[in-house]
């Protein structure tokens, strides 16, 4: 990886890989002084940004990055044009004119040739082909979780963001809270003795985040959403309103119901307070509930027991209450458990006990996207980076592998391979719509 950042971009549209180049490209560069930056922020200290992807999560992060001095976004990007012009809305009033660009197409995008780094928060089946085109257009990424859709295009990007020497930020943001992080520290520094048992509760059923359960009335796509690009690499499904924004999460060709969603939450602080950022499980076993009927066939209640090299089992369940919400590490002396509701441990006093100077300290950053924008700068591994999401969401991919096979699932997480089972090995990847297809 390259030790500083150069922002000049004057090579990019030689560097672009070829695929990026089909259509037509959009060479706007905003002037600082149009975006009320100018005498701010040094120019060479300025990084360009574009965020793919309005529906939910997107628009609240290119808020907080629009509240950083040193972040110009210049662009935004959708399929949807309610949720572009809107985003495209926020941008211009926040710098009072209106020269945020606004794209359908993302190569498009990519192909500005004036970009630092892109916001991406679009449905999972997408996250993997999109995020890296973006690396290889030389682009950092603040990407939301799950990494990816399988794990096989978990360890394609992985690699990507490798080759290509890319800053990946994901948007498991927990770990920039002092709470979680102090959790972390005195499980990693022994407080509570030799880990027996690691439980993590995740939410249960579905979320109707959209307000669309009941409306699956097959229908017209709308004019304003370019439906065919959204379904994009996934079998292809006919419309209606409750397949698409927000809600499809709950459908396993485009998410992966609240144990996927999740799980770069909850079992990522557990990874993270255990030291197992960079290994995964040797075993995992599972059961689910599903729907009866309906277009939604994400399991609604789940649980997945999982066995790591140092005889560690983690839990991973939502549904069950005897498992609590958020994470919580049993040992020898006592627990600890954390949620973005509480911080509790038994002994009680652990809560408030500090980390001496010669102890185990874990990075620390309070600001999630300033996190990210440093690590832009500094070419810094991110509190976050590609690596340690993969790991997080390969337990969610092996966990439903296990539900939907039924058998336990023996892993090498040093190769990435199931043994023993050709049919579960099959399930570590799946199938494109055609023309669709990983970029190498």
């Amino acid at each position: 990886m390259e030790n500083k950042r150069s922002f000049c971009r004057r090579d990019f549209l030689k560097k672009a890989p070829l695929a990026l180049m089909g259509t037509s490209a959009f060479p706007t560069i905003i002037k600082a002084s149009a975006l009320g930056l100018e005498g701010t922020v040094p120019p060479s200290d300025r990084i360009v940004m574009a965020g793919i992807g309005f529906g939910m999560q997107g628009g609240g992060n290119m808020r907080s990055f629009l509240g950083k001095s040193e972040v110009q976004w210049a662009a935004v990007c959708d399929l949807d044009d309610n949720h572009l012009r809107e985003a495209q809305n926020i941008v211009n009033e926040s710098y009072g004119n209106k020269d945020c660009a606004a794209y359908k197409d993302y190569r498009e995008l990519f192909a500005r040739g004036d970009l630092d780094a892109v916001s991406i928060a679009v449905p999972d089946h997408w996250h993997a082909i999109m995020s890296i085109d973006a690396v290889r257009a030389g682009l950092d990424v603040y990407g939301e979780k799950p990494f990816t859709h399988s794990l096989r295009e978990g360890r394609a990007l992985c690699n990507a963001i490798k080759r290509y020497g890319r800053v990946w930020q994901t948007g498991s943001w927990q770990r920039s809270g002092d709470t979680f992080h102090h959790a972390c520290e005195l499980v990693r520094n022994g407080r509570i003795g030799k880990i027996q048992r690691v439980e993590v509760g995740l939410p249960s059923g579905y979320t109707d985040f959209a307000g669309t359960f009941g409306q699956e009335t097959i229908r017209r796509p709308p004019p304003e959403l370019d439906y065919e690009t959204w379904i994009g690499p996934a079998p292809y499904a006919p419309y209606c309103t409750a397949r698409v924004h927000m809600n499809w999460r709950w459908n396993m060709d485009f998410g992966g119901g609240q144990l996927r969603d999740w799980i770069g939450h909850h079992l990522d602080i557990a990874h993270w307070g255990l030291g197992f950022d960079y290994t995964g499980p040797q075993e995992v076993w599972g059961k689910g509930d599903f729907p009866a009927a309906g277009i939604y066939n994400g399991a609604t209640r789940y649980w997945v027991e999982t066995l790591y090299a140092d005889g560690t089992p983690i839990v991973v369940a939502g549904g069950y209450p005897e498992i609590q919400s958020g994470t919580m590490w049993i040992g020898e002396y006592g627990w600890i458990w954390v949620d973005r509701s509480g911080f509790e441990s038994q002994p009680a006093h652990l809560v408030k006990e500090t980390i001496g100077p010669n102890e185990i300290r874990l990075h620390r950053d309070g600001d999630h996207f300033q996190n990210f924008l440093d690590c832009v700068k500094s070419r810094a591994l991110t509190i976050a980076p590609g690596e340690v999401a993969h790991r997080s969401a390969s337990v969610a991919h092996l966990g439903i592998i296990a539900i939907e096979t039924g058998r336990k699932i023996r892993w090498d997480p040093a190769t990435e391979k199931i043994i023993g089972d050709p049919e579960a090995e099959r399930l570590l990847s799946r199938s494109y719509r055609k023309p669709y297809q990983l970029p190498a």
